[in-house]
């Protein structure tokens, strides 16, 4: 029932504690654009994503202003590119990357996904053109995203794509160290990827979804934290995880709502609720406040992991009772450039790499939006790679690496990109060489729970 106290509530989440629906975001088929000759693939593309996505943002603040809740991101996810460009007599992976940048730039959204390929066993000819092309693709485009995903539950970890996805991860940063290797801010590698996730820089349109939906990721960190510090301190956690629980069903409600809405104006399906905790580098808007809400000094104070842990089950908890569509990642992320709370806590040394990996046992995705010197040995990065991609694996969860090697900055220096991806501390890795171990190659095997067929 509508009364009084839900209409403050609702308008206090939106104007004091940031509340917003995060992405809305249309995934596409390009399957249908499929052509031998590479210039009339890119027109097809062109023209897909023109004609269903002509009217997303416009829609998009339409429905922001009925119902004076802010969607920050209007975004599209594409089918992997790596199927779509193999076909071609001569594909050109580049070209290909600046017509999405071009039909993004036309239809106004503020990211592109779907430069990706799918390689936990093994690369064909269309994956390899296309991982060799990243570095150029995202150096010479705005808004175009790159995803690999390396490894699953069912199939182990291709290490030799590991090694190689290090070396393009170096690639693209030194290839826009004028910008602080913002290329390597938009490529990320996963484990378990999700085929329905609206977040950049992972999303694309799987190979099991429909010939197009609408994907909405909702936000609410401050509102969360607020939610907390409305209880008394003594308040036991199993009482402090139904709270949480409680406003996680009020926020993916809105969600819901927003997105069903917005589907029913663009004519198209409605696809999942992203129930994730996107933060912002805004103050109040921070996973790692609500950290400190709950009682610990700041993130990265033993107990980070535990609190994180409940965190994210509460919020999938209550979100799943508001939605019977929820999908992508759906948890908490914890970016280090992309939180104030995360940003300061790096800064003054309280969280360092090796804590930064055990949050990531438990959370949504994994060592997200991550500054390391730019001198970092590529079998380095290979090793934090693997590292991540077998906690996924052995966990059955969706893990990922966003690092970025900043050329010329070392460990405690800072790079900066505004808006939503923030700003961060460059972070010390291990100096201990990784080197003989990735450099074998082959492929780690799938644990034994991957035989439950």
């Amino acid at each position: 029932m509508i009364n009084e106290y839900n209409i403050i509530e609702t308008i206090n989440m939106i104007k004091l504690y940031n509340l917003d629906i995060r992405t809305v975001t249309l995934a596409l088929s390009l399957r249908d654009c499929i052509s031998q000759d590479c210039d009339i693939l890119c027109s097809n593309i062109y023209d897909k994503i023109t004609k269903y996505a002509k009217n997303l943002v416009e829609y998009a603040d339409e429905l922001a202003d009925d119902y004076s809740i802010p969607i920050i991101n209007k975004r599209i996810s594409v089918t992997p590119i790596s199927f779509i460009g193999e076909s071609c007599k001569n594909p050109n992976y580049v070209k290909i990357a600046q017509t999405l940048d071009a039909a993004a730039k036309e239809v106004g959204v503020n990211f592109v996904g779907g430069f990706s390929a799918l390689v936990e066993k093994g690369c064909t000819k269309g994956d390899n053109l296309l991982i060799e092309s990243i570095p150029e693709a995202l150096a010479t485009t705005e808004r175009v995203c790159s995803s690999i995903n390396l490894a699953s539950s069912k199939s182990g970890i291709n290490m030799d794509a590991v090694l190689k996805m290090a070396e393009i991860i170096k690639k693209s940063a030194y290839m826009t160290k004028d910008k602080d290797g913002i290329g390597a801010a938009k490529l990320v590698v996963f484990c378990n990827v999700p085929q329905d996730n609206p977040f950049m820089a992972g999303a694309f349109c799987g190979m099991g979804e429909p010939e197009c939906a609408l994907n909405v990721g909702v936000s609410g960190p401050g509102v969360v934290r607020a939610a907390i510090e409305s209880l008394s301190e003594n308040t036991n956690l199993s009482d402090l995880a139904n709270k949480i629980k409680e406003i996680a069903f009020k926020i993916t409600s809105t969600g819901e709502l927003i997105g069903r809405k917005l589907s029913k104006k663009l004519d198209i399906p409605f696809g999942v609720i992203d129930l994730s905790l996107a933060p912002t580098p805004a103050v109040g808007d921070s996973v790692a406040g609500i950290f400190q809400a709950m009682g610990l000094e700041h993130a990265g104070a033993h107990g980070t992991t535990a609190a994180l842990a409940m965190l994210n089950d509460a919020v999938k908890k209550g979100g799943i009772m508001a939605s019977s569509h929820v999908g992508g990642l759906s948890g908490a992320f914890i970016p280090v450039s992309e939180d104030a709370g995360m940003i300061e806590a790096a800064t003054k040394g309280y969280l360092n790499f090796d804590k930064l990996e055990a949050m990531t046992s438990v959370c949504s995705v994994g060592l997200d939006m991550i500054a390391i010197p730019g001198d970092t040995p590529t079998d380095t990065i290979a090793g934090i790679i693997a590292d991540e991609m077998a906690i996924g694996m052995i966990n059955k969860k969706t893990t990922a690496v966003r690092i970025i090697p900043a050329y010329g900055k070392v460990a405690g220096d800072k790079v900066f990109y505004g808006g939503l991806l923030g700003e961060a501390p460059i972070m010390a890795v291990n100096n201990l060489s990784s080197s003989n171990f990735v450099q074998r190659g082959g492929r780690i095997p799938a644990p034994i729970h991957s035989l439950n067929n």
